[in-house]
């Protein structure tokens, strides 16, 4: 459980749970061979935290006003795993933050425009707001329009870096936003492309943004709900990891209100239309810095 790939690539660092709550530490090499027991676990092994990734005010306070237990075990069931996906925050908290005034205008890290608000014709409407794009050196408006169901205005960023809002790394350019959609769907995310001039959603339901530094991709720990399990008549609340690049695809319904387009990842990694749970992941980027991405589906 819980294989992490030592920062040089060699090896992988995992544990086995054994009867008595015993756990063992064993390591192997990145093609699974050369196992072998370990005294205990290195010290980065132990010192590893989850990669950096973009999350909303709320969750942040969500999670630090409810303490986690120090270790979260891959082994956990099922129905604990889909009671622990993504809590909805943005509802309440949007429209009970929301006032009769614009939300703030974002403007790129590298000066090329901004995002600004106009108002919608809903007048009394609080988070009836239309998102514009104002290019700095042309001057010209392009408008973008609204975020779906009940949306936060304030982007996502970097856990415990408010000033970290954008994804800018090469040819990609995106900043995102968190919306409540319904009971039934719940939250989700959906990205300003600052090249296509376009907003896109990420996911049906929730998706958590993970940049990969030096890399113009990112990945994102994806929430997918009432997934058709194979071979029966049941779905599931399902997790996947995917992997998205600087061009993304898109598919947009214009005749939905509003307008939407959906973006499509360059990679899932899972088996086609299998209902999956994703526990975490670890990879290993020769070059880059850092050379290991760590994903846990729970807290550290």
């Amino acid at each position: 459980m819980d294989p992490i790939f030592a920062p040089d690539g060699e090896t992988i660092v995992f544990t086995r749970e054994k009867p008595n709550d015993t756990r063992e530490f064993w390591s192997a090499d990145p093609l699974g061979k050369k196992s072998q027991k370990l005294d205990a676990a290195p010290g980065w092994y132990s010192a590893t935290k989850s990669s950096p990734a973009f999350k909303s005010s709320g969750e942040e306070e969500s999670s630090s006003a409810s303490p986690q237990p120090e270790s979260s075990s891959p082994a956990k069931t099922v129905e604990s795993v889909q009671q622990a996906q993504h809590q909805s925050l943005t509802a309440l908290d949007a429209a009970a933050n929301a006032e009769d005034r614009p939300p703030e205008t974002i403007k790129a890290p590298d000066g090329s425009g901004e995002i600004f608000w106009h108002e919608g014709e809903a007048k009394d409407d609080s988070l009836d707001w239309v998102m514009w794009f104002r290019d700095s050196k042309s001057g010209e408006q392009t408008e973008i329009g609204r975020l779906r169901g009940f949306p936060s205005f304030e982007p996502l960023h970097i856990e415990r870096n408010n000033d970290q809002q954008f994804l800018f790394d090469g040819p990609l350019r995106l900043v995102f936003f968190s919306t409540h959609l319904d009971s039934s769907a719940g939250d989700t995310v959906e990205a300003f492309d600052f090249n296509k001039r376009k907003l896109i959603q990420l996911s049906p339901n929730w998706a958590t943004p993970i940049p990969l530094p030096g890399e113009a991709a990112f990945l994102t720990l994806t929430e997918n709900r009432y997934v058709d399990i194979p071979g029966s008549s049941k779905t599931a609340n399902c997790s996947y990891i995917e992997r998205w690049g600087a061009n993304i695809k898109v598919t947009c319904e214009d005749q939905h209100e509003p307008p939407y387009c959906e973006g499509q990842p360059e990679v899932r990694y899972a088996r086609k239309n299998s209902a999956a749970i994703c526990y975490g992941a670890s990879m290993y980027r020769p070059g880059k810095n850092p050379s290991v991405i760590i994903i846990r589906s729970g807290a550290d």
